[in-house]
């Protein structure tokens, strides 16, 4: 057993020498077995070693013995060792945790499974990064992975589900991922260690130990062998999956980070095979989402509709509060609309405001000559003794430097200015009503100051926002 979780190491690159690897304990067979073999090929690996025990405080007493149990195993087996050469390895530390699951799981209404497992890990990492470690090592086995796969075969998936549990991502590795339970329970009675057994692993009103129970063992005596089989199918699977997602991630290199998320040419997603489309769809999500891409088909499907569909401003809701939008010619993955613009607030003269999501200042300043951009321009102060925002509203017009008077409706067609974005854009006015300037396009040609003349010098700048 030591020789194939030595080899899934070395292939898989979980270790190299002097990384510092986190164990987390239960205090089951699994992750005592874990822990154990991981103290063992210290010397031959040369990482540094420390583990982890987390108490969900969800069975009472139990749940007490196990924390008890982990501590007193890792102080009778695991202390300080001499080498062969003299050199002396340290005792392994132990670092714990605890919290109130089932209270935390009524206050996020979550189940506490999920519930239980997102507080472990927030641990695990903490513990982590106060043990300097680089990864943690969890105790899931050749039998877990096939679970996994069998489990998300029922509920339907593609490459990614039926590649199973993953040997090495996201700061975890899973070095017993080959190792079946038969080989765990040789291994504990070979070398005399005791374990704890959590009764609730027996319960088949829990899907996963209903198939470890009851679907699993019917399979390995149809098909003698079945679990390392699929095990090794899953691995194979995960290679494809790894190839198309490669694949996919070249399909966004000419994507562009605007308005604070993601944007890429429709076309390109549009025309390019649906396995590669759809991850790619994915990894942007994710780009916006910390990582996680675990949206459903009918999501990453819809999202593709849109690079195909002909509307210029066709949108879509995604999981994590993300919007899905076609701005044109272009797919738009932002994680919130803009914040909406107040009617009729008085700007500064000089001075600063925010407002919305923007933040507007202005100084008194002769104009030198200076080009007039969209977000930063230059009034004549002798015609505009006072401005007030607000968001565009019907029969607004403004004549931009050098073109024709268009009403505000048309300047934001003719300039692509996307659809979601035109009511928080705010616009600039005179006493009288006339628009002075607009956000995005810039101030009306009849204000302009003229070389060496007073001049109220305006900047808006927004969060979020493409303002270059």
């Amino acid at each position: 057993m030591l020789d194939e979780m030595s080899k899934l190491i070395r292939e898989q690159h979980m270790l190299s020498p002097g990384t510092t690897v986190l164990c987390a304990v239960s205090g089951g067979a699994d992750s005592i077995c874990l822990l154990h073999a991981l103290y063992h090929l210290r010397p031959q690996l040369g990482f540094h070693l420390a583990a982890a025990h987390y108490n969900h405080n969800l069975r009472g007493e139990e749940s007490l013995g196990d924390a008890a149990f982990v501590e007193q195993f890792i102080s009778l087996c695991c202390g300080s060792c001499r080498l062969s050469d003299g050199s002396l390895l340290p005792a392994v530390p132990l670092y714990t945790g605890s919290g109130d699951v089932a209270g935390e799981a009524q206050r996020r209404g979550t189940g506490l499974e999920e519930t239980a497992r997102s507080m472990r890990y927030d641990f695990l990492r903490q513990a982590a990064r106060e043990a300097g470690a680089e990864v943690i090592a969890t105790a899931h086995t050749a039998g877990d992975n096939v679970e996994t796969i069998l489990f998300h075969l029922a509920r339907g998936a593609g490459l990614r589900g039926l590649s199973g549990i993953q040997p090495v991502g996201n700061g975890l590795i899973r070095p017993l991922l080959t190792t079946s339970r038969p080989e765990i329970e040789q291994y504990l009675a070979y070398y005399g260690l005791p374990y704890r057994e959590d009764r609730s692993n027996y319960d088949t009103t829990y899907t996963r130990n209903r198939i470890r129970y009851q679907v699993i063992p019917v399979l390995e005596e149809l098909c003698p062998g079945f679990v390392r089989r699929l095990g090794a199918t899953a691995d194979y699977l995960r290679s494809d999956e790894d190839y198309l997602d490669q694949q996919a991630r070249k399909l966004l290199e000419p994507a562009v980070l605007r308005e604070g998320g993601p944007a890429l040419p429709a076309a390109i997603l549009a025309q390019a095979p649906k396995p590669l489309a759809v991850r790619a769809v994915g990894q942007l999500i994710g780009r916006l989402n910390g990582g996680r891409q675990d949206c459903s088909a009918v999501h990453l499907e819809g999202v593709l509709a849109l690079c195909r569909s002909s509307s210029p401003s066709a949108q879509m809701d995604l999981p994590y509060g993300l919007t899905a939008r076609r701005v044109y010619q272009d797919l738009l993955l932002t994680k919130s609309d803009p914040a909406p613009l107040p009617e009729d607030t008085p700007l500064p003269l000089p001075g600063c405001l925010q407002i919305g999501d923007w933040q507007i200042t202005c100084r008194e300043e002769p104009y030198t000559g200076q080009p007039q951009g969209p977000y930063e321009f230059w009034l004549d102060r002798a015609q505009v003794p006072s401005l007030t925002l607000r968001p565009r509203r019907t029969g607004d017009r403004l004549r931009l430097p050098g073109r024709p008077e268009k009403s505000m409706k048309k300047w934001f067609i003719d300039e692509k200015i996307p659809a979601h974005r035109r009511d928080s854009l705010p616009l600039l006015l005179l006493p009288d009503g006339q628009v002075a300037a607009a956000a995005a396009l810039g101030p009306h040609a009849p204000l302009l100051p003229q070389p060496g003349a007073p001049a109220w010098h305006i900047t808006l700048s927004a969060s979020g926002q493409d303002t270059g």
